[in-house]
């Protein structure tokens, strides 16, 4: 036991006894952390005990603020149930399985899944096939007028050079208003 998880002799403030017959006999006591040193496992394993069994020791003393509080027990409580807990591991597990769905409905239910997957897949591939059907001939449509409208530059450029009119001759004359 640490130094300081000495259980109070006298009333003190923040003393709550649960189990008041053990008053005078603080030596028999042991915190929650101390016993699980005592036992041989983690604190988180006494306490998980404390929260889901019923037959875990009765708490004899809470010490501390109301915020952290700390739990006192019986050592030798503690060490009667630590050892019934380790029992029921080691004993061979007995008792009544809960029944298991045959492998065959397991197998049934896994391929209607899967059928109804495959169905969802195959809509799907459908659908981008559409799709990409779709953005093919948009493409094309785009690379036709690009082509058009490329000619039509060219067209224009070589008019203008035919006429000998400098490009940045006329790039000047329609940016001035007209009177």
């Amino acid at each position: 036991m640490s130094q300081e998880a000495q259980p109070p002799s006298a009333p003190a403030d923040g003393v709550v006894w649960l189990r008041p017959k053990y008053q005078n006999r603080q030596a028999e006591l042991v915190t929650l952390s101390d016993g699980a040193q005592l036992v041989g496992v983690s604190k988180s394993a006494v306490s998980n005990w404390q929260k889901r069994h019923g037959n875990f020791p009765a708490l004899v003393l809470l010490t501390g603020s109301l915020h952290k509080r700390t739990k006192w027990v019986v050592a030798a409580e503690l060490i009667a149930f630590a050892r019934e807990q380790q029992e029921r591991r080691r004993a061979p597990k007995t008792g009544h399985k809960s029944p298991q769905r045959p492998g065959a409905q397991i197998a049934a239910e896994q391929t209607e899944h899967y059928e109804e997957v495959l169905r969802t897949l195959t809509q799907r591939e459908q659908h981008q096939k559409q799709a990409l059907a779709r953005t093919r001939a948009a493409k094309k449509t785009a690379e036709e007028k690009l082509s058009r409208a490329r000619a039509r530059l060219t067209a224009e450029v070589d008019a203008v050079v035919r006429l000998g009119i400098p490009a940045a001759r006329t790039t000047a004359t329609e940016k001035e208003p007209r009177p």
